[in-house]
C-alpha cells in the first residue's frame, strides 16, 4: 500500500509562460533602490526595461538615434 498523498505546493507551470528566467547583473544601488519599493521589483525592473526599449524602438522607426 502508498503512504499518504504528497501535497503540492506553488504556483505550477504557467498557462501560457510569457517570460524567461535568467540571470542579469545589476548595480546593488540600483537592485537596493527597487527592492526598496516594496515586493514586486522584478516586475518593476522589466517594466522599466520596457520603456526604454519602446522609446529607442520609437526613435529608430521615426529616424532618430
Amino acid at each position: 500500500m502508498l503512504g499518504p498523498a504528497v501535497l503540492r505546493r506553488g504556483r505550477g507551470p504557467q498557462k501560457a509562460p510569457t517570460k524567461v528566467s535568467t540571470t542579469i547583473r545589476l548595480d546593488a544601488d540600483i537592485l537596493a533602490w527597487f527592492k526598496a519599493q516594496g515586493s514586486g521589483y522584478q516586475t518593476r525592473i522589466n517594466n522599466a526595461l520596457r520603456h526604454v526599449m519602446e522609446e529607442r524602438l520609437t526613435k529608430c522607426s521615426t529616424g532618430g538615434h
